[in-house]
């Protein structure tokens, strides 16, 4: 039977001081390969300090951190970081250095063939809606903030690391550019089979991109888990009142029609083919029930306020099963899926 492979990071009994204050505190933690998890809780947790301990940015003060199995304590730190990419809210491009020179960092320092930089400089700028021809040459001052990100995203990804470490890398973005650049990030094909550690603040950036959440309060772990775990089971009073602010919100983006089977109309199993169609707009059975609501809004002239007019249908086979699905229905249907999902 062929040996399992290691976690791509674990964090065994991690803690970190700074004098008398205990910044992190026996924080343990494994991630498969692929995964992506996201570091979140509120200013002054020590988010910051544990990303930064898997790169050996900071030195812990007890515990361990293993890349692949290997302890990052037997490997010289600049090595273990040319092997992980680091993308932080400020960039830190190298004013002096064009975009794709930005790009080309590390590549160089580990030698890759220049053609071979070439390529893979221009490859990324192109995924990140910046044609080379165009921004190649520019120098960061030249850039908007929004581009100066993108370019970090791109040098953090030039040596096709297969782990990548962010640092609130959309934090001093404004709304828009940074919901935009979000979106980018998670169709982004050269993350899904990477790992990925992010810091955040956020909570909706947490949970459009987190396959599983670390929430820390005053250095220690609160709930470890995945968005949908820590909002329908949240483990103590804290990680309740962190996301009771935006709880119906978050709850909307959640759950999936696919949850909801049991309280749709009709009370039938319906197959996974199902979508909810009107006219010619189509949504899948996956979709949330937020994007439901979406859809059912852009159906009326009127805008969000007159969705309540509005009817998708409920295609099933064999076509008897038909039924409509308005504002109402749907929000019944979420209030009793809710109640079900966060029974003990």
């Amino acid at each position: 039977m062929p040996t399992p492979a290691p976690p791509a990071i674990e964090v065994c009994n991690l803690t970190k001081h700074y004098g008398s204050h205990a910044v992190v505190q026996d924080v343990s933690f494994a991630l498969a390969p692929g995964e992506t998890l996201v570091l979140l809780g509120p200013s002054g947790c020590g988010k910051t300090t544990l990303l930064r301990m898997l790169n050996r940015l900071v030195e812990p003060d007890a515990g361990s951190v293993s890349v692949n199995g290997a302890d990052v304590r037997q490997q010289r730190p600049e090595e273990l970081r040319r092997g992980m990419g680091y993308v932080i809210q400020q960039v830190g491009l190298l004013p002096h250095y064009t975009v794709a020179e930005n790009v080309a960092v590390v590549p160089r320092l580990l030698g890759h063939a220049p053609d071979r930089i070439a390529a893979r400089t221009g490859e990324l700028l192109r995924r990140l809606h910046l044609p080379p021809e165009q921004f190649a040459g520019q120098y960061p001052r030249q850039l908007s903030g929004g581009q100066q990100q993108r370019v970090g995203l791109a040098r953090a990804l030039a040596a096709d690391p297969p782990i990548v470490l962010l640092d609130e890398p959309f934090g001093a973005l404004d709304p828009l550019t940074r919901a935009s650049i979000r979106r980018e990030f998670r169709e982004l094909p050269e993350l899904r089979r990477k790992t990925l550690v992010l810091v955040t603040h956020d909570v909706t950036e947490a949970f459009e991109l987190a396959d599983r959440i670390l929430l820390l309060e005053a250095g220690r772990v609160q709930q470890l888990g995945t968005p949908r775990q820590l909002l329908l089971h949240p483990a103590n009073s804290f990680v309740r009142r962190f996301f009771a602010a935006e709880q119906l919100g978050l709850q909307l983006r959640t759950l999936r029609l696919t949850d909801m089977l049991a309280e749709l109309p009709p009370a039938a199993e319906i197959p996974d083919a199902t979508t909810f169609k009107s006219e010619d707009n189509t949504v899948a059975l996956t979709a949330t029930v937020q994007e439901v609501l979406e859809q059912l809004s852009r159906l009326t002239a009127a805008g969000p306020a007159a969705a309540g007019d509005a009817t998708v249908w409920l295609e099933a086979t064999p076509p008897a099963a038909r039924e409509p699905l308005t504002y109402a229905s749907l929000m019944a249907a979420f209030g009793r899926a809710i109640q079900r999902l966060s029974a003990p």
